[in-house]
């Protein structure tokens, strides 16, 4: 009778000691899912920012009375580009975005910059990026939800206290992001 009840006890805690190392390897590979979606925004990111200096150079050549708007998307690129942390990042990627609109919509008051065939090559390549990008975000949020639910519930959320792990951040958009582009033209009078 004592050794039943040594092996029931035994047996017990192997199968404690499994389920916590299940519920570990469970809280890391979705830890780990958010770094590898995050990584993959900004890799479509860097893609995008590549573009954006061709853009510029080619609508220079055609909207002399759009330097203003022009240099506003220099600046929200190098600003995108320097920033850290999910809500910095989606802040100033959303006002990036909002500009390069501008940027197409300023274009249609150029005929020439309308029928170039390099424009409509980028903006192609840029709102395919935008696409893949939007795609890439939905699937790093949908990590985060994850990760966060698991961390917040029974057991899960023991061994997560005993990891130190915190709620991750969704990447939302702005207040901001949400309104209309303005697509006032600064052409002469």
């Amino acid at each position: 009778m004592g050794i039943f009840v040594l092996l029931v006890l035994l047996f017990l805690v192997i199968g404690l000691i499994s389920y916590a190392i299940t519920i570990y390897n469970g809280l890391i590979r979705v830890s780990r899912n958010i770094e590898k979606a995050w990584a993959n925004i900004d890799v479509i990111l860097k893609q995008r920012h590549d573009e954006i200096p061709k853009l510029i150079k080619i609508c220079e050549q055609f909207t002399q009375y759009e330097r203003g708007t022009l240099e506003r998307v220099i600046e929200l690129r190098t600003a995108a580009m320097n920033a850290s942390g999910v809500a910095d990042k989606a802040v100033k990627e959303g006002n990036l975005t909002k500009a390069l609109g501008g940027i197409w919509a300023v274009g249609e008051a150029y005929p020439e910059l309308k029928s170039n065939n390099n424009i409509h090559q980028l903006q192609t390549r840029i709102s395919g990026l935008e696409s893949e990008l939007a795609d890439r975000r939905e699937l790093y949020n949908d990590s985060v939800n994850i990760y966060n639910i698991r961390i917040n519930q029974v057991p899960d959320m023991f061994i997560a206290n005993m990891l130190g792990y915190t709620e991750k951040e969704m990447f939302r958009i702005s207040e901001e992001e949400k309104k209309d582009i303005d697509i006032s033209l600064n052409l002469p009078k």
